[in-house]
């Protein structure tokens, strides 16, 4: 039995290659190009299997779901994407397999960009930070700057290794060594390293990768793990959960995998941002009616590393119609306006959560109505800090919350 009858149902052919061209593809797939009547792929796709190709040649249009949708329409006819090392890491196989069952693709991958640098300079990939920049904020790299960490960066063009020493230089970590790994796999491969304060190399393959050694200086500014980050992270103008509420408040949260959070009244954007920086799978919307304060979430979102974050400018409840539905909320602020509760426990998906924290009389009065209607549990949150009182110092109490947790079965 051949290798094409196993699976006779699969018309979608995916297959990964370098930029070795057809050299390191199996005869297989050399087979299922040569015989396709038509071969989706980039223009440097095509340039590289120009030998093998015999039918239609199809660059991706733009945008870049016309193509995809001209591919679903040739369902059951065979169709053949090219596509950069592995099609399923940041690739287009993500993106079809969104369209078109598993069990109808056939995907022959190539080695990664990733898997190619790593082992060019002896690195254990599980130890590694993998991030893409390609066509993405480079404000992403942010959380992954820690002293001693490695990071391998796909990058979108020749000036993004420049832009990277820049960041890196801003940030504190100016002796970080940054390897430039271009064309990896083909016969114009070259790696070269400069530390990111001196870095001026030029002539750089558009086609690169950056492998980051990061080293800090002591005043580095590093996004730590834990919930509650230092307040001067933030740009604020007092509208700031303060570090120790928002650790609290980011444990009653305790977010999963995949789950989306309004943040409601969100001030300086702390909390949907902390969210966010839990883990890449979180996603957020902060909801704030003062203009000024929503442009400062999205300058702090992608100051912090989660430039993804989407700002809603606009006064709740009537802000909140339309938006897809929650799976978490977190009230902070405009919480005791009229419907605003309302609206938000509507929304809030079954088996969600909303956690609301209430500083004022007026919101403090609200929650403890809606836990005495429909329970849940309340929290008196009330935190002191050293400060100097003339000459000596003593506890300076803040304004106490009040934290009120539900679960909508």
């Amino acid at each position: 039995m051949s290798e094409t009858s196993i699976a006779p149902g699969r018309w979608l052919t995916i297959i990964g290659i370098g930029e070795d061209g057809p050299a390191a593809l199996g005869e297989h797939a050399k087979r299922l190009i040569s015989e396709a009547p038509v071969v989706y792929g980039g223009a440097r796709h095509h340039t590289l299997m120009a030998s093998l190709v015999q039918g239609q040649q199809l660059d991706w249009a733009s945008p870049f779901e016309r193509s995809v949708a001209e591919i679903v329409a040739r369902r059951g006819t065979p169709v053949v994407v090219l596509a950069s090392g592995d099609p399923f890491l940041y690739g287009v196989g993500a993106t079809l397999s969104r369209h078109v069952p598993a069990d109808e693709i056939l995907t022959i991958p190539a080695p990664s960009s990733f898997s190619l640098a790593a082992s060019r300079l002896g690195w254990a990939l599980q130890d590694v930070a993998s991030v893409s920049l390609h066509g993405r904020p480079i404000e992403l790299l942010y959380p992954h700057l820690h002293p001693g960490r490695r990071i391998i960066a796909l990058t979108s063009d020749a000036e993004t290794p420049a832009q990277l020493a820049a960041l890196l230089c801003s940030q504190g970590f100016a002796l970080s060594k940054i390897h430039v790994l271009e064309a990896l796999g083909g016969s114009r491969e070259r790696i070269r390293q400069q530390l990111a304060e001196y870095f001026d190399l030029d002539d750089i393959d558009p086609l690169n990768v950056c492998a980051l050694e990061i080293e800090g200086a002591a005043d580095a500014r590093v996004i730590g793990f834990a919930s509650g980050l230092d307040d001067r992270f933030f740009e604020h103008d007092g509208q700031l959960t303060k570090r120790e509420h928002r650790a609290i408040t980011l444990s009653a949260l305790s977010p999963c995998y995949g789950e989306l959070l309004w943040d409601i009244g969100s001030g300086s954007g702390s909390i949907a941002i902390e969210w966010m920086l839990r883990h890449p799978s979180l996603k957020a919307i902060a909801v704030e009616q003062s203009g000024e304060r929503a442009q400062r979430i999205a300058r702090n979102a992608a100051n912090l590393g989660v430039p993804t974050l989407a700002v809603v400018e606009g006064r709740a409840p009537e802000a909140l119609e339309n938006l897809p539905r929650p799976d978490v909320i977190f009230v902070g602020g405009g919480g005791s306006e009229d419907g605003v509760m309302d609206a938000a426990l509507a929304a809030l998906k079954p088996g969600g959560r909303i956690v609301a924290n209430g500083v004022t009389l007026e919101m403090e009065a609200k929650i403890m109505a809606l836990h005495a209607a429909i329970g849940g549990s309340m929290t008196r949150i009330e935190i002191s800090r050293v400060a100097a009182i003339g000459q000596m110092t003593g506890w300076r109490p803040a304004m106490p919350v009040t934290q009120w947790c539900w679960t909508k079965e």
